[in-house]
C-alpha cells in the first residue's frame, strides 16, 4: 500500500475525530486552529502508518517503523471511542520505557483532544504519580511495573478501562515485563479492544494477551529505504582511531554511536573527550533525569553525537539522522535492524557504519545482507 493511501486512511479517521463537538464534559468544541494543528500532525507523521477502525473484540496488531505515525495511528480511533461523560480511566497504554511513556503523553497533548492523559513510570516518586492521578485522567500511559504497582494500591479505578494498547509489546516482553503485563491483563476482565504494536515481524503474541483472530496491519514491508551499510576496517583492535576517522569524515552531523555495554560507552566517551568531540550518553543504568537531559541536548543540537546502547534503537522520538555507527555489533539481526532504523527513515537516505577490526569475524547475519 502506498504512503498516499496510508495517509488517506489516517486523514479519514481525523475527519471523524474532528466532528466531536464536546470531547470532554468541560471542553469546548475544537477550534479551527486546533483542527489545523491536528491535521498537521497526521500529515507530517502518518506517512508509514495506518489508522484502524476498532470493531468488537478484535485485536489489531500494527507493525510500523515510524514512532509518531504509529502513535497517532492508534490514538485517533481509541480517543474517538472515549466517553466524554465518563470520569474514570478508559484507555490504558502499556509501554516498555519511560521515554516512550512521556512521548506518547506529549503527542496526546499536542492533539488537543480535551481528554486528560498522564504518564506513570518507574524512576520517579510514587507520590508524584498520586498527585497527577488525583484528578482522574481518561488515559494512562505507563510502564508495566509502575502500572501494576498502582493497580495493587488501587490508586485508580479500572472498571471503565475498555481499551488496552500494548505499544512495542515485544520490547516489553524482552526487557522482562511479562509477569506484570500478565497481572494487569488478567485483572482487566472488561477489556473490549486490544491493540498491539511492534517494529518486528513474526513475533508470537502471548496467550495471556487474550487476542483471538487478530488482524495484522503490516507496514514494515512497504517502506522504501535508501540505507547504505558500510564496513570500516580498523588495524587496531580498539577501533578508536577508525571511529575518529569516520566522525571527521562525516563532519558536523547528528548521529548515534551504538555500543553493547555501559563500560564500552564510558571507554568511547573518554576517547571522544580527548578528541574534543562533544557528545552525550544514553543507557539503561542512568538516572531518569540524566537520560531526559541527554535526549534534550541531542534534540536541540547541543550534542550532535550520542553514545548509546540498544535502548536508543527503538521507541525514542529523536531527530532524523543521516548516520549511525556500530562501534560494537549486536548479537542478533533484529537488533541490527532496529539500530539501522534510526537513519534512512521515511524514504530518506542514511548510512550505517560498521567498525570492524581486521581480525574480527563478522556475525553470520551480516552474510544475509547486501553490503
Amino acid at each position: 500500500m502506498s504512503p498516499q493511501i496510508i495517509k488517506l486512511f489516517a486523514l479519514l479517521l481525523l475527519s471523524h475525530l474532528l466532528t466531536i463537538s464536546h470531547v470532554a464534559a468541560s471542553e469546548k468544541p475544537l477550534s479551527n486552529e486546533r483542527k489545523a494543528q491536528l491535521n498537521h500532525i497526521v500529515k507530517q507523521d502518518c506517512g508509514s502508518c495506518h489508522g484502524m477502525t476498532l470493531k468488537g473484540g478484535l485485536g489489531p496488531a500494527l507493525l510500523t517503523e515510524n514512532l509518531k505515525g504509529k502513535t497517532v495511528a492508534f490514538l485517533l480511533p481509541t480517543i474517538k471511542a472515549l466517553d466524554p461523560d465518563c470520569e474514570k480511566v478508559q484507555l490504558l497504554i502499556l509501554v516498555p520505557s519511560r521515554e516512550l511513556a512521556i512521548q506518547i503523553e506529549q503527542v496526546i497533548r499536542q492533539m488537543g483532544s480535551g481528554y486528560k492523559a498522564n504518564a506513570i513510570y518507574g524512576g520517579r516518586p510514587i507520590s508524584k504519580d498520586k498527585m497527577d492521578l488525583a484528578h482522574t485522567p481518561s488515559i494512562i500511559i505507563g510502564t508495566p511495573g509502575r502500572v501494576a504497582d498502582h493497580m495493587r494500591r488501587e490508586t485508580f479505578a479500572t472498571s471503565s478501562i475498555k481499551t488496552l494498547v500494548l505499544d512495542e509489546f515485544d520490547k516489553s516482553l524482552e526487557v522482562g515485563f511479562e509477569k506484570e503485563m500478565r497481572e494487569i491483563i488478567e485483572s482487566l476482565k472488561q477489556i473490549e479492544k486490544r491493540i498491539l504494536t511492534s517494529a518486528t515481524q513474526d513475533i508470537e503474541i502471548p496467550e495471556f494477551v487474550g487476542i483471538k483472530n487478530e488482524v495484522v496491519i503490516n507496514y514494515l514491508d512497504t517502506k522504501t529505504t535508501a540505507l547504505s551499510i558500510k564496513i570500516v576496517n580498523s588495524q587496531e583492535k580498539n577501533k578508536l582511531q577508525a571511529l575518529a576517522d569516520v566522525l571527521y569524515h562525516i563532519g558536523n552531523e547528528p548521529g548515534i554511536i551504538f555500543c553493547n555495554f555501559k563500560n564500552t560507552i564510558e571507554y568511547v566517551s573518554d576517547f571522544l573527550k580527548q578528541q574534543h568531540i562533544p557528545h552525550g550518553h544514553f543507557y539503561g543504568g542512568m538516572e531518569q533525569i540524566d537520560r531526559e537531559r541527554a535526549l534534550i541536548k541531542f534534540r536541540n543540537g547541543t550534542h550532535q553525537i550520542i553514545i548509546a546502547t540498544d535502548l536508543a534503537a527503538r521507541g525514542l522520538d529523536i531527530p532524523e539522522l543521516n548516520f549511525i555507527i556500530h562501534y560494537q555489533l549486536p548479537l542478533k539481526l533484529q537488533e541490527f535492524t532496529h539500530r539501522n532504523g534510526r537513519t534512512a527513515r521515511m524514504n530518506a537516505s542514511g548510512t550505517a557504519y560498521v567498525l570492524k577490526w581486521t581480525q574480527e569475524p563478522l556475525p553470520e547475519f551480516l552474510s544475509l545482507i547486501h553490503i
